[in-house]
């Protein structure tokens, strides 16, 4: 936790020095007013003294001054207020700008192995806790500190044991309360994890709605959800109850410093040391400090538990990115669009074998299918050439130039891809599909609707193209993502192309006005369709069979056909019902 609490505090300072004259302004004034405020009490001390003799003639002068005091520290705490919420609001958009743009560099893999709900709330936790840490920081620590330095500075003064006796109440008040929040720091750790938990299992359900009403998951959605929530439940309210028990101590020793400051103070008006307006003072400086000492305890055990919130953000932003660009990485530039696999070996999770020694290459403008059951790498074989994995050993090429070497956005850009189940953003579809070229004008993108077919189905909603398609497409068939997504792609133009299982989702009259758009798309580029649908790759230069992460059998479709005793023979006939033309 130390680790990480440095960490999290090291984040927090970098993007506060971006604001150093403000945080400057802020010290400032709220050392001024605590001061004043500290101040004020020995003015009240003058007052009474001069009441109990009977002075009335210099009542009015004091107060006139404690008047002027509190209209000084009025001025302090305005400025203040305006400074700190200028401060504030701007550091907590940039950190916030920072967990965006840092969460969005991570890998595919980070992304499939955490929720969705999960990753935002973290967001979110981290910049509340930003804000709740500068708020106790400003408004409490530090006007806690000067108010209590001027306070111990004015009771030396006035007497060597009230000053040491308040000093030694607050070093041990100090003790208890870090002794404390050591020991509660980590049920708050846990409680932190243990909603992290529930909220991700939430969003998971949530996003499955539907299969857990078809799946009659309900009731037991809702028990495995009880369970979660009751351990939560639980750490909530142990931590809560810790919090009440030091409450009560904290109530005590206050009331024994109250006594004994008194029984001291009565001691020393026997002796003639303090005066009836010493009382006054005394009595001041205990409101203030039971007041500030009191939200000091709370202030560190909130401290901690905001530390405990961005636990688990700050370890995020403490972690490398998985796959990243190579220091003095180049732009990709594609004339030909060649394609080469050498020796590629590749693991997910260190334990589960895909390719081994796998060799491809793919002529510039081919149009290459893979096939083979389900696990045999074929999706594989794209995420690798589009690094949402590295290679484990080996090299990927295109046109010579090994992708490791190359800018990330720069590969994206030469590489086009339309996924098995394309998930759209929750905006319109002219959003949607200018994502794949954002200076498109509305024209380009209907030619690419058209092209795509999807121009029908949109035109036939009543906002058209300024239909919002709701969360990852939902509001969209399975087909009709489908067709945005490869409107997407034909905008996209990219010299490279990948389908996965492109048209896995449309119907039969849909799939060939697709592969009308596709042939159109396809020409002139290098092309790699993942299929299961024989019929739709029957035109493909090439066809690669792959299995156990390597290439068995390689050949347009009519070759593949005469080979008797071939998986892709088999695999068609089991397709085209035993029958075979091999004039097809």
């Amino acid at each position: 936790m130390q680790n990480n609490t440095k960490a999290t505090l090291k984040i927090y300072w970098q993007h506060l020095g971006n604001y150093k004259i403000s945080a400057f302004v802020i010290f400032v004034t709220v050392v001024a007013a605590s001061i004043l405020n500290a101040i004020v009490p020995i003015y009240f001390k003058q007052f009474f003294n001069l009441l109990n003799q009977s002075q009335t003639a210099g009542l009015m002068n004091v107060l006139f001054m404690v008047a002027a005091l509190e209209l000084l520290q009025w001025v302090f705490w305005r400025i203040n207020t305006f400074t700190t919420s200028y401060f504030e609001s701007n550091i907590i958009a940039d950190i916030t700008n920072s967990c965006f743009k840092y969460l969005h560099k991570h890998s595919f893999s980070f992304f499939n192995n955490n929720f969705v709900g999960s990753l935002v709330k973290r967001v979110n936790r981290f910049t509340m806790s930003f804000e709740d840490l500068a708020d106790k920081t400003i408004f409490n620590l530090l006007p806690l500190a000067t108010t209590i330095i001027v306070i111990l500075i004015v009771l030396f003064e006035r007497n060597i044991l009230l000053g040491a006796g308040m000093l030694l109440w607050i070093i041990i008040f100090l003790i208890i309360n870090g002794l404390f929040t050591r020991y509660k720091i980590k049920y708050d750790l846990l409680r932190s994890a243990a909603d992290s938990r529930a909220t991700g299992f939430m969003a998971d359900t949530i996003t499955n709605n539907s299969n857990v009403k078809l799946f009659v998951g309900y009731n037991r959605e809702v028990g495995s959800f009880k369970k979660i929530n009751d351990e939560v439940r639980e750490l909530r309210l142990f931590t809560w109850n810790i919090g009440s028990y030091f409450e009560a101590a904290q109530s005590m020793l206050m009331i024994g410093l109250e006594i004994g400051a008194f029984y001291l103070s009565i001691s020393l008006w026997k002796q003639g040391i303090l005066t009836v307006g010493d009382f006054v003072l005394v009595q001041s400086y205990l409101l203030i400090i039971f007041m500030k000492i009191w939200d000091f305890g709370k202030i560190i055990q909130r401290a901690y538990e905001n530390m405990a919130d961005a636990e688990e953000m700050t370890i995020i932003l403490n972690t490398p990115h998985e796959i990243k660009d190579a220091k003095n990485a180049k732009n990709m530039v594609v004339t030909k669009g060649k394609i080469e696999f050498k020796n590629v070996n590749f693991t997910y999770n260190q334990t589960r074998s895909v390719l081994k020694n796998f060799n491809l290459t793919i002529a510039p403008r081919e149009k290459v299918a893979l096939v083979g059951p389900s696990g045999a790498g074929k999706s594989t074989i794209a995420r690798l050439l589009l690094r949402m994995h590295d290679v484990v050993s080996g090299k990927i090429l295109v046109d010579d130039q090994k992708i490791s070497n190359i800018k990330l956005e720069s590969l994206w850009k030469n590489v086009s891809m339309v996924p098995q189940d394309p998930v759209l953003f929750h905006r319109s579809l002219m959003e949607n599909i200018r994502y794949g070229k954002p200076d498109a004008d509305d024209e380009e993108v209907i030619e690419a609707s058209k092209l795509a077919h999807c121009h029908e189905f949109i035109s036939d909603f009543p906002e058209k193209y300024e239909t919002h398609v709701g969360e990852r497409g939902i509001k969209l068939s399975g087909g009709e993502r489908q067709r945005v997504a490869i409107a997407r792609a034909i905008l996209h133009n990219a010299p490279i192309l990948i389908l996965d299982e492109a048209t896995s989702s449309l119907d039969s009259e849909s799939e060939r006005l697709i592969q009308v758009a596709l042939d159109a798309l396809i020409k002139g580029k290098t092309v790699i369709v993942i299929a299961h649908r024989l019929s739709t790759i029957m035109k493909m230069d090439r066809i690669l069979v792959i299995k156990d992460g390597g290439i068995i059998e390689d050949g347009p479709h009519k070759e593949l056909l005469t080979k008797r005793d071939g998986i892709y023979r088999k695999l068609w006939q089991v397709q085209a019902g035993g029958f075979i033309d091999a004039d097809n």
